[in-house]
């Protein structure tokens, strides 16, 4: 399990039924979770800052990172900072997990470190924050980026976190830390305007903690590229909207899926992930 689980502030959307965040509670009106592909909500892919793909692209193996120090050079390149979630988004403290190690998910729900195993090269989560401002309180945001040795060992990456989601529902990432009401969401490439990815895990519910309070909208998303596994993710605040949520995260997974695909993507399809993302269900 990559470190970002278990530090985790951010996730999909939560369901009454159907993909609507505004089921969750915690204020705001409905609106759909980010995208990935740059797809409406009827699904319609829209046009990105770049080619919008018309297949999803594809890592060439012979690019993917061999040895830790490689693998770590590539999760600089690829990583979000601040700037990737916009205005008034900053650092958080502490701001970079220890790459050393990740989380792992217990049988009683809770998120514990861990060595670093083996199938994996390098991990690293970043935190950010929307400082509260008036009545708003703050938001708090991730970044992660993991580098496998091998696709297949991402690919199980990914198949273990929506195990674990399914077995728990509410979860606990620290003492008076708490997610709950977990539903969650994968898409293989060319399903649910996955354009983007080898794999897409979308995960909504609730966070409560007992500094910040709650229960506020959390949505994670997390794709597949080959050996690297990127994820992002939100807890809201207080008098946040969803629309203002998802603004702060729709486009940062996109973007860092076309890092990835500029660093190690096959040439040969010649598409590129698309970074335009529906806000605030337009």
């Amino acid at each position: 399990m990559a470190y970002a689980r278990a530090v985790r502030v951010g996730g999909v959307v939560a369901a009454c039924g159907a993909l609507v965040l505004g089921c969750t509670g915690g204020g705001g009106s409905a609106s759909p979770p980010p995208t990935m592909s740059g797809a409406s909500r009827g699904g319609t892919p829209t046009a990105g800052s770049r080619s919008s793909a018309s297949a999803t692209p594809e890592a060439d193996p012979g690019k993917e990172p061999k040895t830790a120090a490689q693998a770590r050079a590539l999760i600089e390149q690829v990583i979000s900072g601040p700037e990737l979630f916009g205005t008034g988004v900053t650092r958080a403290t502490p701001y970079e997990s220890d790459p050393a190690q990740w989380a792992v998910l217990g049988d009683d729900c809770l998120w514990r470190l861990e060595p670093l195993p083996g199938d994996a090269l390098a991990t690293l989560t970043r935190h950010f924050q929307v400082p509260a401002a008036g009545a708003k309180g703050a938001v708090r945001l991730s970044a992660t980026v993991t580098v496998h040795r091998a696709a297949l060992d991402a690919s199980w990456e990914q198949a273990r976190m929506l195990e674990e989601d399914l077995d728990c529902t509410e979860q606990t990432q620290r003492p008076g830390e708490r997610l709950t009401g977990l539903q969650s969401l994968s898409f293989a490439r060319g399903e649910g305007g996955n354009t983007s990815g080898d794999d897409l895990l979308l995960e909504t519910g609730q966070c409560v903690s007992d500094t910040h309070g709650g229960p506020y909208p959390y949505w994670w998303q997390q794709a597949v590229l080959g050996s690297v596994v990127a994820g992002t993710s939100v807890c809201g605040g207080r008098g946040r909207s969803q629309e203002e949520l998802n603004s702060l995260v729709a486009e940062v997974l996109p973007r860092m899926l076309l890092r990835v695909q500029e660093e190690i993507g096959s040439t040969a399809g010649g598409a590129s992930p698309s970074v335009s993302a529906t806000k605030g269900g337009s």
